[in-house]
């Protein structure tokens, strides 16, 4: 495995996948610097959810172990110093060892692609999972009124399973179980049993909604 070292991480409530996007307010001294330094040397940071401790504004978190590079794909400065940035997840990594002798984190961190070992498998677990993932995005869609083209997931296997895992409104430490699995055909196995039981939760809420009175007050 390729190994990266002096990686700076950000450690965060919640988990980048490959391809997913994540929108970040930087206003903390210790992360401008951090930004600073990925942007003059065109390097990524790694995001890593947070294990113990908080976000911002007290000591450097403890982070799980396996997290994401992300490449800074936008930037818009603010006052004094502080910015918006649009990175972007690449690559997950798995934390060899943590420095502490920069204001933010750092690590040594090998780089952890998904073990693919039996493509039919893959396939088949892309079959099933796809669907699901469909009829959750089209209701989404349907519900938030903005069309959805299921042409635009992704066609392979690990593409679809990273969006699925990213879409999902599940909590963080269940997120973090998907992002850190080791084999793909696990990974794509245990999306499709959570989108079975999301979109079944997500259509109990539509129909609910649909039947609640709208009140004592007219709008007429």
């Amino acid at each position: 495995m390729a190994v990266i070292s002096d990686l700076p991480l950000f450690p965060l409530s919640t988990v980048l996948f490959p391809g997913a996007p994540l929108s970040l307010y930087i206003f903390e001294d210790r992360y401008k610097q951090m930004m600073a330094r990925c942007l003059q040397t065109r390097e990524p940071f790694g995001v890593v959810l947070i294990k113990e401790g908080v976000e911002a504004l007290g000591p450097l978190a403890k982070p799980h172990t396996i997290g994401c590079t992300a490449q800074i794909a936008e930037v818009h400065p603010l006052d004094e110093g502080q910015m918006n940035i649009l990175a972007v997840g690449q690559e997950r990594f798995r934390i060899l060892s943590l420095s502490h002798d920069q204001p933010y984190l750092m690590g040594t961190v090998e780089l952890y692609p998904l073990n693919v070992v039996e493509p039919r498998r893959l396939s088949q677990a892309d079959r099933r999972l796809r669907p699901w993932v469909e009829r959750y995005v089209e209701t989404l869609a349907r519900v938030g009124g903005v069309p959805f083209d299921t042409g635009q997931l992704p066609a392979d296997p690990l593409g679809l399973a990273y969006l699925a895992a990213a879409l999902l409104q599940i909590p963080p430490a269940q997120k973090q179980a998907l992002l850190a699995a080791e084999q793909a055909v696990t990974l794509l196995d245990d999306l499709c049993a959570i989108y079975r039981r999301e979109a079944v939760l997500l259509d109990a809420m539509i129909a609910q909604s649909s039947r609640e009175p709208e009140g004592p007050f007219s709008l007429n």
